[in-house]
């Protein structure tokens, strides 16, 4: 892929994200599966949930100090797009095709808790949250914002009952 001049394709440069899209969903399937061996299913899966909501601060802090997110190009198949009620609409997760590959929606859903994690560290009386979610089979991603409650705010800086923060993916 060296090129003379140093420079890639917009498409060269999304799919080289790709790779990197693919090798952090291996890695949280990976995580996934030998935690859920180790402890089993139920105990696995809240120590998953706890993992991804560390996770998710990290990034949130990061975003709080002026860090980007995500990458721009390679993550997704198409733009971010809002609809008319706010919601931010998501075709084409690049970790959601590797979950499905491996034919492990179950585990891999679970690193989608990252959402309502980071932006509740940015601002606890708001979360992000999955009306639809690939990663669960969907056909795509529809999150929303909303409020927070007391509750889910006082259970974030306790750490529990993280994984009630996103109704659709504990009924997934």
């Amino acid at each position: 892929m060296k090129k003379e001049n140093n420079f890639l394709t917009l498409s060269e440069a999304s799919d080289e994200v790709k790779v990197a899209m693919n090798r952090v969903a291996l890695l949280h399937l990976a995580y996934a599966e030998t935690i859920i061996e180790k402890l089993g299913k139920e105990e696995g899966k809240h120590v998953i949930i706890e993992a991804i909501f560390n996770y998710g601060e990290k990034i949130g802090k990061r975003v709080l100090k002026g860090e980007r997110d995500l990458p721009k190009i390679g993550v997704y198949s198409e733009e971010i797009i809002r609809n008319e009620w706010g919601d931010f609409i998501v075709h084409g997760c690049q970790l959601a095709k590797i979950f499905k590959e491996y034919d492990n929606l179950e585990l891999g859903s679970l690193y989608c808790y990252v959402d309502p994690a980071k932006s509740m560290i940015m601002d606890k009386t708001k979360k992000v949250f999955h009306k639809t979610c690939e990663a669960c089979g969907d056909d795509k991603c529809t999150l929303a914002i909303i409020d927070t409650t007391n509750k889910e705010q006082e259970n974030f800086k306790k750490r529990i009952h993280l994984e009630d923060l996103d109704n659709y993916l504990l009924k997934k």
